[in-house]
């Protein structure tokens, strides 16, 4: 895993190249590869309303899924920064990763003595992965993720 992990770093910290970072001149580049064995990249995109900023790991996965369709699962996913400081996915990025990912997914990033890894499951506890979804007749139907 190793290997994977220095490539898809390598290719993240290409991908950030193309960061649109204007306003907080933080760029973000993300790469992926899928249990298929296909890659994907992609950075932040930034929006002068913050709000509509879309993530540099959002981007990535999204891009996978529009070229490999609703069943395409990450096998590794990792993240760099140009600033080159420890920086881990936001709580909105952890959530997307976990959607598109097994238990056994990778996600690697910077931190404070160089790059670590975790599983996607020590990555965001507590999860979002089901829910009662509660029709106006009032019959519940349970919700889950694919994880």
């Amino acid at each position: 895993m190793e290997d994977i992990q220095t490539k898809l770093i390598d290719l993240a910290k290409k991908a950030q190249e193309k960061s649109y970072s204007p306003y907080s001149k933080f760029a973000v580049g993300a790469a992926l590869i899928t249990q298929d064995g296909s890659i994907f990249t992609g950075c932040n995109v930034e929006n002068i309303s913050y709000g509509l900023t879309s993530c540099g790991e959002r981007n990535t996965i999204f891009k996978m899924i529009s070229e490999k369709g609703p069943n395409a699962k990450i096998k590794a996913l990792a993240l760099s920064t140009k600033a080159d400081i420890p920086c881990s996915p936001c709580g909105a990025c952890r959530q997307v990763i976990l959607e598109f990912s097994t238990p056994e997914t990778l996600v690697f990033f910077k931190g404070k003595s160089g790059y670590v890894s975790y599983a996607v499951k020590d990555l965001l506890p507590g999860a979002f992965t089901e829910f009662e979804a509660v029709g106006h007749d009032g019959s519940s139907t349970t919700i889950q993720s694919g994880i």
